[in-house]
């Protein structure tokens, strides 16, 4: 059989990668005598113009690795998604959550991986509408296509004829519709969008478009699949904007007989009378002039920069506007030092994705591992900027100065939306390894790391040795939660017991306070004065120093050597209590104190519960963040009215005489809630249904009981549908093939999708059923602070 040639091969480096071709004889398309040579050679000449289109999307293969045969006798062909397990570790892959199971898709994102899927025999790539971000999340879809598939006795004229109606709908909707001529028999024509929309919002208003040309032209379109319908027509084929679907990417060859192309096209083009599908030489000799879709690509870029270029005036300011797309190596940075009137600030700038992505740091990148200093992430710069130097006129945005402190390129270990960890490599910062920490809104957090690769304290001479680093526990949305302790001093908080708030007597020895809600936390304060400072850490030793920057204050409002438990509470306009807003980081939060371990150096956990509140008051100087609540009283009833009147969770019941008990659980400290609560394990999700199609309908969940992880029930209430969509992501990445929870019912189970049980949220149910599940549960918010280890049914104790 023509092509099964095994005599050439070769080993060539691309991109620094050293790729085996093999079978480069091989005769792929029988009818022209293409060989696989021949296709990748095609394919490494049209990367540069190709790859923009694909970049960051997951990419599906056709392969025909026997030929792609003649109309008559078809080559065998294999559609592939799941990136094989052989498939070079240098390729970029994202996984997509699927019916059985996460598959990994590869990111066509450079010439080694386009000249490796070739080898492969990939003949056609398709990939969707919308592109991963930098953490690996989906994106709203940046695109817009419509496919112009004529039916039989129709062809490329009808399709153009369709093409210009479209054209002057989309037009007169703001967009501009570029034409692509399939490769196949139809038209594609794509539409950047500005990512505001959702896949199900674009697909809909292309299904709309459809319906009206349909309506307006039923000779000539249609928007109905079957094809019994199509004769004679074209169908307007709206569906492959919807999330799931794939659109083949423009410059891709086609597995038809010949090797035509999906060619981008200009509308004057589409006038010819002798418009006919390219060839892949054809596309060769056009890679002369401007590729005809990159606009398309360019807008990518566009909706990085378009807040920059909102701010600056081009007539009156000497800053780069990055009219053309224009990619660096990728790994640039520069740090400007930029004088405006009246103070100097730095701004701190790393190459990502065609754009400088920016920081402003007011003291610089910070010199001492101990400090951490601000920024303020600021709107993507373009890369031209990176060489920046003059003088930005008076009166306009960022007037002054601007002079480059330092520039080089950088190692990068970290780049998401929460925390970018980089290595510099500069003229006056070389071999610094720098954390940025997401703390809330535009704030983050720089921090000179430890040289922890090498085990050292820094990479210059005499350095000496440290100890292993800190392991990140995890994330909550774009705000690092912190990490694991590895101090076997660690304080462990007293534990109280559920009470029944209409049983529980109380009486003479008993104590009240305010439940608060929010993240339990034991703050530590070494040092005085100017060098005094405080560590966070949550029950199960989680460091949240870092996510809290404004609780700082304790270090001043405390003695060296205090150690307070107490509750961090973000505070709604009324006032009260919110842990919707504490989960965001919202707005600035407080820290409740409620009891002491240690004051001013000393213990004082052997001391009655009344003794260390006299204590406490005495040693705790309350500030703006810093709050030492007023008892509630010796009335149990009253306390629990006013309770109930101010919105919150319950009240604290403790006995007066009862030592601080460190890390136990114990009947002195009783909680009185006047609703039901539980903090639950996340195992798995169920799909939603109608316009939740494509998001999390609910969450499975469990609770450890007996050494197992039980299923103790369902949640799809207390969501809004853009946490479900962020979520959706958050679950993708911990997807596993088998179930961790046991005693799933089946008809929870028939479409779940399993993940791995990690995460810890909290429940509001109205009660528990003798198996163990909770009636009516709905969402209260996530549990950073809590190990899923940690997590047992909370059932009332009765006095």
């Amino acid at each position: 059989m023509a092509g099964r040639s095994q005599s050439t091969e070769q080993i060539v480096e691309v991109g620094g990668h050293r790729i085996k071709l093999t079978n480069l004889d091989k005769v792929l398309y029988p009818e022209t005598g293409t060989t696989k040579a021949e296709v990748l050679d095609y394919y490494s000449r049209v990367a540069e113009v190709l790859i923009p289109h694909a970049r960051d999307r997951p990419a599906t293969r056709k392969r025909w690795v026997n030929g792609v045969g003649t109309d008559a006798s078809p080559g065998q062909v294999f559609f592939e998604k799941q990136l094989p397990s052989h498939a070079p570790s240098w390729v970029k892959a994202r996984d997509i959550e699927h019916s059985d199971g996460p598959k990994s898709y590869p990111l066509v994102n450079d010439l080694p991986t386009l000249v490796w899927l070739a080898q492969m025999a990939a003949l056609e790539i398709h990939v969707p509408q919308w592109r991963f971000g930098r953490n690996g999340a989906r994106k709203n879809p940046d695109r817009l296509v419509l496919d112009l598939d004529p039916g039989e006795g129709a062809g490329l004229p009808e399709c153009v004829e369709v093409a210009k109606l479209v054209r002057v709908i989309l037009q007169g909707m703001g967009l501009d519709p570029l034409p692509v001529t399939s490769g196949s028999k139809g038209i594609h024509l794509y539409a950047a969008l500005d990512g505001t929309q959702t896949s199900e919002e674009v697909s809909a208003v292309a299904h709309e478009l459809a319906r009206i040309l349909e309506a307006q032209h039923p000779d000539l379109v249609v928007s109905d699949m079957k094809k019994a319908l199509r004769g004679g027509k074209v169908l307007l084929d709206w569906s492959q904007n919807n999330g799931s679907k794939t659109t083949i990417v423009p410059y891709s060859l086609r597995g038809r007989s010949r090797p035509t192309v999906a060619a981008p096209r200009t509308w004057k083009e589409l006038d010819s009378p002798g418009l006919a599908q390219l060839e892949f030489d054809e596309v060769l000799r056009r890679l002369r002039k401007p590729d005809p879709l990159a606009g398309l690509a360019a807008g990518h870029i566009d909706e990085h920069l378009g807040t920059y270029r909102s701010m600056r005036d081009a007539s009156k300011t000497p800053e780069p506007m990055g009219a053309k797309k224009k990619q660096g190596a990728g790994d640039s940075f520069v740090i400007q030092e930029h004088h405006t009137p009246g103070r100097v600030h730095f701004d701190f700038r790393l190459e990502k994705d065609g754009v400088l992505v920016s920081w402003a740091v007011p003291k610089n990148v910070p010199t001492d591992p101990g400090q951490n200093h601000l920024a303020v992430h600021t709107e993507d710069h373009p890369l031209e900027y990176g060489s920046f130097e003059g003088t930005i006129p008076k009166g306009e945005y960022g007037a002054g100065t601007v002079e480059i402190w330092d520039a080089g390129t950088y190692e990068e270990e970290k780049f998401s939306d929460g925390e970018v960890i980089v290595i510099l490599h500069g003229r006056q910062l070389d071999a610094k390894r720098v954390a940025l920490i997401h703390t809330k809104d535009d704030q983050w957090l720089m921090h000179l790391m430890k040289d922890q690769r090498k085990g050292v304290w820094s990479s210059g001479p005499g350095a000496k040795k440290s100890p292993p680093a800190s392991k990140p526990l995890r994330k909550t949305g774009k705000s690092v939660v912190g990490t694991r302790t590895g101090s076997a001093t660690m304080v462990h908080p007293m534990l109280a017991t559920l009470g029944d708030i209409q049983s529980f007597a109380g009486g003479e020895g008993w104590a009240y306070e305010m439940k608060w809600d929010g993240y339990r936390a034991i703050a530590t304060v070494t040092g005085t004065g100017k060098d005094a400072e405080v560590s966070l850490r949550s029950r199960n030793g989680l460091d949240m120093t870092a996510t809290y920057p404004e609780l700082a204050e304790l270090a001043q409002a405390l003695g060296d050597g205090t150690v307070l438990d107490g509750e961090i509470v973000a505070l709604d306009d009324k006032g009260r209590p919110s842990f919707e807003l504490l989960q965001g980081h919202r707005v600035p939060v407080q820290y409740y104190v409620f009891d002491a371990l240690r004051l001013d150096g000393e213990a004082v956990t052997a001391l009655p519960y009344g003794e260390r509140r006299e204590r406490l008051e005495s040693a705790v100087r309350e500030t703006a963040t810093v709050k030492l609540p007023a008892d509630a009283g010796r009335d149990l009833k009253k306390a629990l009215a006013t309770s109930s009147r101010l919105g919150l969770e319950g009240v604290m019941a403790k006995r007066q005489d009862s030592p601080y008990r460190e890390g136990k659980r114990s009947r002195d400290w009783i909680k009185l809630k006047h609703t039901l609560t539980q903090e639950v394990v996340i195992g798995g999700w169920r799909p939603g249904k109608g316009a939740r199609a494509d998001t999390v309908g609910s969450l499975l969940f469990g609770i450890n009981d007996g050494g197992e992880l039980r299923y103790a029930g369902r949640v799809g209430t207390g969501f809004s549908d853009a946490e479900l969509k962020k979520l959706r992501a958050r679950l993708d990445r911990l997807a596993r093939q088998t179930p961790a929870l046991e005693g799933v019912p089946r008809e929870d189970a028939r479409d779940a999708h399993w993940v791995t049980p990690t995460l810890v949220g909290e429940v509001v149910y109205a009660e528990r059923t003798s198996e163990g599940r909770l009636r009516a549960p709905a969402w209260k918010g996530w549990r950073p602070d809590k190990d899923a280890a940690e997590v047992v049914p909370e059932t009332i104790v009765p006095e």
